[in-house]
């Protein structure tokens, strides 16, 4: 065998560092370390935060980094129209109607209610479940526009997240656009929020987290990822807009066996402008589902 001196020393110099500087060895720290494989396999950046909602720890990667919601948006903007109705602001049970021109790509219960119309919790329903992006406008529309479900978000103590366009210009967030954004350790936060704290009444929190595991978009996602059992539900996002590469985006919550229930908000921003789906960066979400349940087991389970 050759002996190469170079390959030797660079080697000891990396040993030596690693000497110096020792890996995190708490259950944090390995879970982070995971995190990190993850990203580094998957060849893009991901951002994640897995927040238990009981004790509020959490762990994460690239979490104060800036991802577009694509149309992960909607489960806030669904949340909106329930939290209005509970304060008696608005009533989710007046019907709407729209013209053609409202339809767009992915609108199919929209395109199916041109006649008849909807009402508002319908629209909200059909957009977390289906991601329907007309229904998402419409919505926006009857409730103030971009600008209303930012101030939503300010109301329940998110100061990061925003939404200034409609579909689907909202889509277009290339790496450097603040517009339409939001952060990985905001975003879970909100979520938990939604489903598990006082933003809504107790019923209108079991309707939410039903619309949210009745969303079957995200079977490829983080809930891949998760034990076989779990009760989970989310909303996903998808962005493969020409020039900005290509955005997944999962966020939901997860009721594991025995503890507490898990917030957790997931982007994955791949190099590459897909022309479809692209299993690969769905399974770089996946394995942040099996980051969670690690994130779970790292506890003592402890009964409610």
């Amino acid at each position: 065998m050759t002996f190469d001196r170079r390959r030797f020393l660079g080697g000891t110099l990396a040993l030596g560092a690693g000497a110096c500087i020792p890996p995190d060895q708490s259950p944090i720290g390995r879970l982070q370390a995971k995190l990190r494989i993850v990203e580094a396999a998957a060849d893009g950046t991901l951002g994640a935060e897995i927040l238990d909602t009981r004790t509020g720890i959490a762990v994460g990667i690239n979490r104060d980094r800036r991802f577009g919601h694509c149309s992960s948006f909607k489960l806030s903007l669904a949340a909106m129209v329930l939290a209005r109705n509970a304060a008696g602001q608005i009533d989710a049970d007046k019907r709407v109607t729209w013209t053609e021109d409202d339809l767009m790509f992915v609108s199919p219960f929209t395109t199916r209610r041109l006649e008849e119309g909807a009402t508002l919790r319908e629209l909200a329903e059909f957009t977390q479940k289906y991601s329907d992006n007309a229904a998402a406008n419409i919505l926006l529309r009857e409730l103030g526009g971009p600008g209303a479900l930012t101030d939503f978000w300010r109301s329940i103590g998110d100061n990061v997240s925003r939404l200034d366009r409609i579909e689907p210009a909202l889509n277009n967030v290339p790496v450097t656009e603040v517009r339409d954004t939001t952060t990985p350790a905001a975003m879970a936060r909100t979520v938990s929020r939604l489903v598990y704290g006082n933003v809504l009444p107790e019923a209108q929190q079991a309707v939410l987290r039903q619309w949210m595991s009745d969303t079957p978009t995200g079977a490829n996602r983080v809930r891949a990822g998760l034990p076989e059992g779990w009760i989970a539900g989310d909303k996903t996002g998808t962005s493969i807009w020409p020039g900005m590469g290509s955005l997944y985006v999962d966020i939901g919550f997860v009721e594991p066996d025995d503890h507490a229930p898990i917030a957790f908000a997931a982007y994955f921003r791949s190099h590459d402008t897909h022309t479809g789906m692209d299993p690969a960066s769905e399974q770089a979400l996946a394995r942040v589902g099996e980051v969670v349940a690690d994130f779970v087991k790292r506890d003592r389970p402890f009964p409610f």
